[in-house]
């Protein structure tokens, strides 16, 4: 028994499931997850000590890489005047305004301490600013955990097999509406039935927790017209898109301006942060200048602040979203091209520095696409690439992550095993 089966063995006594998230039991695939001791740029070592490429990257906060030593240095600083005040610091100050001044859209904005915890907060200042109950969701994306948000779920919902979770009241999940993504008529028609009693629309601009999906540009605009003719706020969920799929995020990709935008991953350079942020007259009502409650005794840590600010900060140089687009493009063309030369049923794609990988001819458009690619091959293909020192998301309904430490030897390491697997069919 390896050192990784014999903690996965150790881990599943006292955690359910062995893991503190769903996805990293490795149930989907099957097997023993790796338990990492180490990372550096874009690599990772597991408790065995086997090297692996990298492109899970912490679930894309990782923009950097592991272990990036402006990174380190200033959480290390950081750490060293203090791990948390519970108070205000000038640091979450500045992140705020970097926030603000990078993210068109945002006139004001909240720290928190993760990504779930903004987009229910965003959810709820949404139906305090309109007093209405109703929210819409696209099926396939993940928010988080928050109850109003799984009645139908991506993510890890999808990875354990069941679209629903238990604990949820009806009462809650009667007040969810759920759309399909990138169906511009079925949002007319929701919005048709029950557009005057919807607060808010909430949607991945890139969908990236049923794999990458990209929007139809008919989709997000659709999305933007309904909500501002019936009164919902349209919020984006960037936390999985904020910061790596350019330097203004999806919403300034697409030029689409939602009312909130939840972020978190590179806000905080791979540590706990989250935030939310939109219009000042909806970000007004939030506690305590208005009757929506929300606090945290963590939000702004200090630790995670630094992180953020160096991230967001080193991410703003001249060329770096051509760089780490340049070579995200590379990786998916390269394997799309051998996968062809091998003559399998494969497909990828990419937006910024995100991609997905699919046992499908084509790349998927919608959900119900992503269900009907060839899951076991996936599953297959993700164990034969982690014996060749590859670590890929461990799940067929998982977006990829390239990092700026990704070089070019790298890439081309990940193509040579991919076609080495292809090659043996």
């Amino acid at each position: 028994m390896t050192h990784n089966e014999e903690l996965f063995s150790r881990a599943r006594k006292t955690i359910p499931g062995g893991g503190n998230s769903p996805v990293r039991a490795l149930r989907s695939v099957g097997g023993a997850p790796r338990c990492f001791s180490r990372g550096v740029g874009a690599r990772v070592w597991d408790a065995d000590d086997k090297c692996y490429i990298d492109y899970v990257g912490s679930w894309g906060p990782l923009i950097l890489g592991h272990a990036d030593a402006d990174t380190v240095s200033a959480v290390q600083e950081a750490a060293a005047r203090g791990l948390s005040f519970g108070a205000p610091t000038e640091a979450e100050i500045e992140l705020a305004e970097l926030l603000v001044q990078r993210v068109p859209s945002m006139d004001m904005v909240r720290l928190v301490s993760s990504g779930t915890e903004a987009t229910m907060s965003a959810i709820r200042l949404a139906r305090g600013f309109t007093g209405r109950d109703a929210i819409g969701k696209v099926e396939g994306c993940y928010h988080g955990h928050g109850d109003s948000l799984l009645g139908k779920a991506g993510s890890g919902r999808l990875t354990c097999g069941n679209p629903s979770s238990a604990g949820v009241p009806a009462e809650l999940a009667q007040h969810t509406l759920v759309l399909d993504y990138n169906d511009a008529q079925g949002l007319r028609d929701a919005f048709a039935r029950h557009g005057k009693t919807i607060a808010c629309v909430i949607v991945e601009p890139v969908a990236g927790n049923m794999n990458l999906i990209a929007p139809k540009p008919e989709f997000l605009a659709a999305m933007r017209e309904l909500c501002t003719r019936d009164g919902a706020v349209l919020i984006f969920d960037e936390v999985m898109t904020g910061f790596r799929v350019g330097p203004a995020s999806a919403q300034g990709l697409y030029g689409i301006t939602p009312a909130l935008s939840p972020f978190g991953k590179e806000v905080g350079g791979g540590m706990p942060l989250g935030a939310f942020g939109g219009r000042r007259e909806i970000m007004e009502k939030i506690a305590p200048l208005g009757p929506v409650y929300q606090a945290g005794t963590l939000s702004g840590n200090p630790l995670s602040v630094a992180a953020g600010l160096v991230t967001l900060r080193k991410i703003a140089a001249p060329g770096f979203y051509e760089a780490l687009t340049a070579k995200t493009r590379a990786l998916v063309d390269g394997l799309s091209a051998v996968a062809k030369k091998r003559g399998m049923k494969f497909s990828a794609q990419s937006v910024g520095g995100m991609f997905g990988i699919y046992f499908a001819a084509t790349p998927p458009t919608s959900y119900a696409e992503v269900m009907a690619s060839d899951k076991e091959a996936f599953n297959r293909f993700f164990h034969a690439m982690l014996d060749a020192g590859v670590y890929l998301a461990p799940s067929a309904f998982e977006a990829g992550f390239v990092s700026a430490a990704h070089g070019d030897a790298d890439i081309a390491a990940t193509v040579a095993a991919a076609d080495a697997i292809f090659a043996g069919g």
